[in-house]
């Protein structure tokens, strides 16, 4: 509620400086029979002269937010020559008390200083003409005055403070950003490496199986045949993978031993690492099996990989897990969930295993939802849509 309120007076400023005026103004005008009636020496003896005096007084704080030194000093130098032509001070001086606020709570400290002096020392030259020059009602009064300018204060303190929380604020959503985009450089560089090893491997394929074939077209036929058939297969696949590849982002100036990478035939060595660890996990297979390019299963091996380490890093001891992979229909659904703290686990700081995982996955046009169970626990559900290739 308060936060609608801030809102709406942010776009509505020069209505509320507007009725931030409004009790003053009452006040004056209630009280212009009484100081007109009084004939004090000095004073406005009519009521033109009282209402043109307070005008001069009020209508400045109208700018006391947009520009608090000017409308003080304006306000001030008033007061100042009230003070000279010996008029009594009359309701509309309060104005310089408000004055005084807006430019303790807007501005830097000098000019806050500056503002308290001149209302204290306008505050004596008053009394010493008026009122008489007394410790006591000089006391009581300057703590009137002293409030209002410690309240200002205060407000530019805490207004500062609170900037420089949101400054602090949006300068770590940047960072926070930056970090994620470096993350899926980082991520989309290692993909492009083990894609580059997958089609290396298929491009590998080929070439035995056409060295096969160029020696076997005279004597076997079929064998010959045979070949040039798992060539076909094997190069469309391989011209798959290569589409995918492009675009692909890749860290320069890295010499590495490229290998054949882990597939769906390696997720049973995995369960067994796994349970080694100490941690219990089950396996489960459903549907009818597709021959899956070796992309996608790179892609299914590095998420059951990625859900199973988290479950080892923050479903805490005691924790199980359970690993689902359906076939159905053109689609390959796979589930890894687990009983351990779910959303109660401490959050990983600088972890992008999610967003690593979201990568892989988005390449195949498919989808990942990671969420606690309720009750305790963590699922990662993975929909991985099979390429024409398979």
């Amino acid at each position: 509620m308060f936060g609608r309120v801030r809102a709406w007076g942010s776009r509505h400023r020069r209505l509320v400086d507007f009725l931030a005026i409004v009790p003053l103004a009452f006040l004056t005008l209630s009280t212009a029979p009484a100081f007109v009636r009084t004939g004090a020496p000095g004073m406005p003896l009519n009521l033109f002269g009282y209402l043109l005096l307070s005008g001069a007084l009020l209508v400045p704080l109208m700018w006391r937010r947009t520009q608090p030194v000017r409308a003080f000093a304006v306000i001030a130098l008033i007061c100042f020559l009230q003070w000279c032509a010996g008029m009594e001070p009359i309701p509309a001086d309060l104005a310089v008390i408000v004055a005084m606020y807006s430019v303790a709570s807007l501005c830097v400290l000098r000019w806050a200083v500056a503002a308290g002096a001149v209302v204290e020392l306008g505050l004596v030259l008053a009394m010493s003409r008026w009122g008489g020059l007394q410790w006591l009602p000089l006391a009581s009064t300057s703590f009137f005055v002293l409030t209002p300018w410690t309240a200002g204060i205060y407000a530019n303190t805490r207004r500062r403070y609170l900037e420089s929380l949101e400054e602090r604020a949006e300068r770590a959503e940047r960072e926070r950003d930056q970090q994620a985009l470096i993350a899926t450089a980082a991520e989309r560089a290692r993909i492009a490496r083990e894609l580059h090893d997958v089609v290396a491997h298929n491009v590998s394929v080929m070439i035995v199986q056409a060295d096969g074939a160029g020696y076997a077209i005279g004597t076997d036929p079929e064998q010959a045949r045979q070949a040039l058939g798992t060539i076909s297969r094997t190069g469309r696949q391989a011209l798959a993978e290569m589409r995918r590849l492009v675009g692909m982002l890749r860290q320069d100036g890295q010499v590495e031993d490229y290998a054949p990478q882990p597939g769906v035939a390696q997720l049973d060595d995995l369960m067994a690492q796994v349970r080694r660890s100490g941690m219990a996990v089950e396996f489960c297979v459903g549907g009818t099996p597709i021959d899956l390019p070796e992309g996608e299963q790179l892609v299914i091996y590095r998420v059951v990989q990625e859900a199973l380490t988290n479950t080892l890093k923050h479903g805490g001891p005691g924790a199980s897990a359970r690993v689902d992979m359906s076939y159905v229909g053109r689609e390959v659904l796979l589930q890894v969930t687990d009983d351990g703290r779910g959303a109660a686990a401490p959050r990983s700081i600088g972890g992008h295993g999610l967003i690593g995982m979201r990568e892989r996955v988005a390449m195949y046009d498919g989808s990942v939802r990671a969420t606690p169970v309720p009750g305790g626990g963590f699922q990662v559900t993975v929909r991985l849509p099979v390429s024409r290739a398979a």
